[in-house]
């Protein structure tokens, strides 16, 4: 993925991501997948059956864990 575009991530790379911040996958339900960290009050949930990444799951998900669109760049392509 060249482009820093929020529109443009593939489920693997955001998989990648939710891994890399230390979420857990908990489980698959009618299409989409449930992720959680000790220190998050809801889980982050994913369809896993729509690809790219609606970009609005993204921002939810980064909004959760209080990271930015940067922060999102740089862990998913460990450019820190």
């Amino acid at each position: 993925m060249n482009t820093q575009k929020l529109s443009n991530v593939k489920l693997s790379d955001f998989r990648e991501f939710l891994t890399k911040v230390g979420c857990k996958y908990i489980k698959t339900e009618g299409g989409h997948e449930k992720w959680t960290r000790s220190d998050l009050t809801r889980p982050i949930i994913v369809q896993s059956h729509i690809e790219p990444i609606p970009e609005f799951i993204i921002k939810n998900a980064l909004r959760n864990l209080g990271l930015t669109k940067k922060d999102f760049f740089e862990i998913l392509f460990d450019c820190r």
